[in-house]
């Protein structure tokens, strides 16, 4: 249960730290701008084809936004149901709209302006959870499609999709760790995975890191990228059981949060500078979470070489009040949008 203790207190975050407080300007400052009104908009991704970015909303009935990226204007996305139980015969129902938290998101294209969407969720029911995104419309609909429980007393933090629907997720801690052992740099969590026919998840052996964050999956399927915020790294390993760890890169600026692969084939992160001497220095044993949480810090935006872990540094900005807690960077409309844990914004940045 310690993990599903820390994403609560995750959500409970967004109403006490700074970028959570009650905004008086949604102006922009420091040569970037934002949307302001999304709660904790931990994930963001954008519909194939289109300029719409679905948002996920970490905290208890936020659900998803939908923003359309040239003009910046979001609105709460609601979900129909349509429920596939031959796929997924573990869910009877979707989750209670008052209930659901999103969190980690994941998108596929599925052909004909149809897209299939991973959600992490929380709340309602510890589960990975699956949509159909139709972006034929005016506007993209979302119609919930099935879930797969995550195992009892496990809360997953990011998830991807294989062309074939097998299903990667990581989780943060399991059982008997604890935030302290991954700022510590002690393994906390691991990859779990699941493919169609399967009745659960099962533990891939080998992937155990501080604090199993973020993950994608290469084009090919051969491979799983694993952002280690304890490490503050991420590992390319084998996508096998057990996986192989392959590559990583060297120990980045930031905690990284969510990886997902951009357009080019470079993986993205993005997330709070380390080094922050006001904010007591970089994440150590002595840093609890509600501390780095509550303390603004910048916000640095990466794209790394999945061949050479490489990596360059897209953008960062000044700590601001506003906003804090990165969790993310994606690339849509000629800007790129930075989406946080803890706060009612996302951020806009010039792009490339």
């Amino acid at each position: 249960m310690d993990a599903i203790r820390y994403v609560l207190s995750i959500c409970v975050l967004s109403f006490v730290g700074p970028a959570g407080l009650a905004q008086e300007s949604c102006e922009p400052a420091g040569g970037v701008a934002f949307v302001c009104g999304p709660v904790n908009a931990e994930d963001l991704v954008l519909v194939p084809g289109t300029d719409w970015i679905i948002a996920s909303g970490m905290a208890t009935g936020a659900g998803f936004y939908l923003i359309d990226a040239p003009s910046g204007a979001f609105s709460p996305l609601a979900t129909g149901v349509r429920h596939d139980a031959s796929m997924y015969p573990q869910c009877s129902a979707a989750p209670a709209p008052g209930e659901f938290e999103s969190h980690g998101l994941h998108i596929r294209p599925a052909g004909e302006g149809r897209s299939t969407l991973h959600v992490v969720g929380h709340g309602a029911r510890e589960a990975i959870e699956v949509f159909e995104v139709d972006a034929r419309g005016a506007r993209p609909t979302l119609t919930w499609k099935g879930c797969v429980p995550m195992p009892d007393g496990l809360a997953a933090n990011s998830v991807a999709a294989l062309a074939d629907g097998s299903i990667v997720a990581t989780v943060l801690f399991l059982g008997g760790t604890t935030f302290a052992d991954s700022v510590a740099m002690r393994p906390t969590g691991a990859v779990f995975e699941w493919s169609p026919g399967d009745s659960e998840f099962t533990k891939v052996e080998g992937t155990e890191l501080p604090a199993n964050n973020g993950i994608e999956v290469s084009a090919d399927g051969r491979e799983i990228y694993v952002a280690s915020s304890g490490f503050q790294t991420i590992v390319a390993f084998s996508n096998t059981n057990p996986a192989r760890e392959l590559r990583t890169t060297g120990q980045l600026p930031i905690t990284p949060d969510n990886v997902h692969m951009g357009p080019d084939g470079q993986l993205l992160t993005a997330g709070m500078k380390n080094d922050v001497p006001e904010c007591g220095g970089p994440p150590g044993p002595e840093h609890s979470i509600e501390i780095l949480a509550s303390c603004p810090r910048g916000t640095i935006a990466i794209a790394v070489d999945p061949a050479t872990m490489e990596h360059r540094i897209l953008f960062e900005t000044p700590a601001f009040a506003e906003f804090s807690n990165a969790t993310m960077v994606l690339p849509a409309g000629g800007r790129l949008w930075v989406g946080t844990f803890s706060g009612n914004r996302v951020l806009s940045a010039p792009g490339d």
